[in-house]
């Protein structure tokens, strides 16, 4: 069963599971394994969405909070690792654990839908587990009546109310130059915005929006060369990957992948962030950070802490 709602709208959906239709699929950090719903996409209503209870797996596991210590810790190895290999930026992932007796999954989607009417905000339980998660950073859309691929560089991140500092804009300016550079391999012109904030609930991110025309069969390719970008992984971006799995020691699983949805109209991709898994008696949220040799790990670690409000703020307990 999956429920979502798309950026700017107003109507639910779900898939009638058949073997016809359009689909989404959710692609993990690591491009393994991906999970596909297959299907028509329909609508649904709000008053459905309240009625479902989602099936939520047990946990054949037993949780570890990670200790704040243990997480300044990692940000500290990761800082002396970025100065003495010169990584312009490495993004850096922690686990929240969530205890609850019981939860309402529906009632938490539908919360999200109506703090963030911007984000992709999805919903589901599938195979054994259960995620849900909503963000608006767009991998990519493509319109395919103008043949406009459109895509965005969004990183660094501050409560909404602090003024930009130079760590924030030296991490975002790879990401927006990692863009650039493969997009111009699609086409001859790049079109790139200013450099602007993006507001997402509490915080505000940079963001700067580039698009090109190009074709239909092309755009598979463009996603695969822009997933992960430096915004969830660091750059250069295999060296960081690497990186990554050797210090944060966990599987990143669908955080900081992407789900891909196919309309008539429209392909999407979005980036999989502010997310967690759902189990019958906890969550697991998945929060991180983009690091440098500029960052404080005390600032990094109330970046997440903040960053996972996003969740937290919205999930119904029963």
């Amino acid at each position: 069963m999956i429920i979502f709602k798309l950026p700017h709208q107003n109507q639910f959906f779900t898939i009638q599971n058949n073997s016809v239709g359009n689909h989404l699929s959710f692609h993990p950090f690591d491009g393994e394994n991906s999970l596909n719903f297959h299907g028509e996409i329909i609508a649904i209503t709000k008053e459905e969405i309240q009625h479902i209870n989602f099936d939520l797996p047990i946990a054949h596991h037993q949780f570890q909070i990670e200790e704040k210590s243990k997480y300044l810790e990692k940000i500290n190895n990761s800082i002396k690792l970025i100065q003495k290999e010169a990584i312009p930026k490495l993004v850096i992932a922690r686990k929240k654990i969530i205890p609850y007796n019981e939860i309402k999954l529906a009632d938490s989607f539908l919360n999200l839908c109506n703090k963030y009417p911007t984000a992709f905000v999805y919903a589901f339980s599938e195979n054994n587990r259960a995620w849900m998660g909503a963000f608006s950073e767009v991998l990519g859309c493509f319109n395919k009546k103008t043949k406009i691929f459109s895509t965005m560089s969004l990183a660094g991140t501050l409560p909404v109310n602090e003024a930009w500092t130079k760590k924030e804009i030296e991490e975002q300016k790879p990401v927006s130059d990692f863009i650039h550079e493969i997009l111009s391999k699609y086409a001859d012109q790049v079109q790139q915005s200013e450099t602007y904030d993006h507001i997402s609930g509490k915080i505000k991110h940079l963001r700067t929006d580039f698009s090109i025309r190009t074709d239909y069969d092309k755009i598979d390719a463009i996603i695969q060369e822009l997933h992960p970008t430096p915004a969830v992984c660091g750059f250069p971006k295999e060296d960081c990957k690497n990186w990554i799995k050797n210090l944060e020691q966990f599987d990143r699983e669908l955080y900081a992948g992407y789900s891909r949805i196919e309309t008539d109209e429209h392909l999407y991709a979005f980036v999989n962030l502010r997310c967690g898994k759902f189990y019958k008696n906890h969550a697991e949220l998945f929060v991180g950070g983009g690091i440098t040799k500029d960052s404080y790990p005390e600032k990094e670690w109330q970046e997440t802490e903040l960053k996972s409000c996003a969740l937290t703020d919205e999930i119904i307990l029963k």
